[in-house]
């Protein structure tokens, strides 16, 4: 038993859904469950819609249409206009039509995991629709009644007996009849609320489903030969790893890698299944395989890039050393905002934090630090981080650039620049 997980650029037009079928005919005679991520930048358009549905902007109607004028140009040109995937589509959006006839919920993320999990129900109506159209017998399944979490929107925490009981109470039976299709990055709350798992949450969502059913590999299918030892987009000269250990890939996910969820590998490590990292237009090249008792040998540095940094100092306001306690003060307003910590570092009077922005949890975030501490920081930054590194690498990336905060390992440096 297979598991595929279709990433938004796999999808992202008619022609990436009918590449998409001949991938899978390739593998007819296995069961087969494919995890299927919004269409192409779908899941960005959605946010600004979302931002625009709290902000009352006057220009939310007309995101929502292009969002909505997007994906019926696809499914035009893959279906006869009387096709039923019009209505299950039309009928989908349709959900984001009575969330903005109200007010918007108190909960910023509560009603973030509202509209932008359309995107990933949409995609797979269309997918399994062509699947089927095309003589791949497939059957449209609802995550969210499978994937069980708490109610941590955004950042749903897999709620694991739950989930794996259901999933092998229907999921076995439906994979004997056909190909299931099913949504990543979504899980369902005991409420019936939708909840998310993280941004590019899908390939955990794979992971999830092959530990629970035994899968004998998991399948990611990108838009790059594999995992390589940085984004071509910002990097020339990358090479690709044929195959690398579960560690290493945890440790490049946990630093920022983004061609990995970085919750994907422990549950696949746990149950011994290894993920293959594959080109969707060249689906016969090797790829990466991810797997067990692999001893890497690193030519050139890992680096990782993840952009749209806050660097944040906290301070006592009565100048005393920072402590254990007031540490503990600060990671519990941290995790009470749901802020991850990228890099820290501590002084005798202050203490330096790096994080991925998301506004209106730093917003919060700064309104509950201000009441005890003196708070400062950058943003707009830039946190580079060099695995198995060499001191000619670094000195090339940190030209031209403003250094804020350095700190170096054995194997690993990490930098935060302007």
């Amino acid at each position: 038993m297979l598991v595929f997980k279709f990433g938004g650029a796999s999808v992202k037009d008619a022609e990436g859904i009918v590449n998409l079928a001949s991938v899978v005919k390739k593998f007819e005679g296995n069961q087969l469950l494919i995890v299927v991520s919004a269409m192409g930048k779908t899941t960005n358009a959605l946010e600004k819609l979302t931002k625009a549905y709290v902000d009352a902007d006057d220009d939310l109607h007309s995101i929502f249409e292009e969002i909505k004028n997007y994906h019926y140009a696809i499914i035009e040109k893959l279906f006869e206009p009387s096709h039923p995937v019009f209505d299950e589509v039309a009928n989908t959006f349709v959900e984001i039509d009575w969330i903005i006839e109200d007010e918007p919920h108190d909960d910023y993320d509560f009603t973030y995991d509202q509209i932008v999990s359309i995107g990933e129900l949409v995609s797979t109506r269309i997918v399994n629709a062509y699947l089927n159209k095309a003589g791949l017998k497939s059957a449209w399944v609802d995550v969210r009644g499978y994937v069980h979490t708490d109610n941590t929107y955004r950042e749903g925490v897999v709620q694991w007996d739950k989930t794996r009981a259901a999933i092998n109470r229907d999921i076995p039976g439906l994979l004997q009849k056909g190909i299931v299709v099913t949504q990543g990055f979504l899980g369902g709350t005991s409420e019936n609320f939708t909840t998310t798992l993280g941004r590019e949450g899908s390939d955990y969502t794979a992971s999830i489903f092959a530990a629970c059913l035994g899968a004998e590999s998991v399948t990611t299918w990108k838009d790059v030969p594999g995992i390589l030892n940085a984004d071509p987009k910002f990097f020339e000269d990358t090479i690709k790893f044929e195959e690398l250990s579960y560690t290493e890939a945890i440790e490049m996910t946990y630093y920022g890698a983004s061609v990995i969820h970085p919750k994907t590998i422990k549950p696949l490590q746990n149950a011994k299944i290894p993920l293959l990292v594959k080109s969707f237009t060249n689906p016969d090249a090797p790829g990466t395989v991810i797997r067990e008792n692999v001893v890497n040998q690193f030519i050139k540095p890992v680096i990782i890039l993840k952009q749209d940094q806050v660097l944040l100092s906290i301070s006592p306001k009565d100048y005393s050393f920072v402590s254990e306690n007031q540490l503990s003060v600060i990671f519990g307003l941290f995790a009470q905002n749901q802020v991850k910590v990228n890099v820290m570092q501590t002084s005798a009077l202050s203490f330096t934090v790096c994080f991925d922005l998301y506004p209106e949890r730093f917003k919060k975030l700064l309104q509950s630090l201000s009441v005890d501490f003196k708070v400062k920081y950058n943003d707009n930054l830039t946190l580079i981080t060099l695995r198995h590194y060499s001191h000619a690498a670094l000195s090339e990336l940190t030209i031209d650039k403003t250094v804020l905060l350095e700190q170096l390992s054995r194997n690993t440096v990490q930098i935060v620049v302007r």
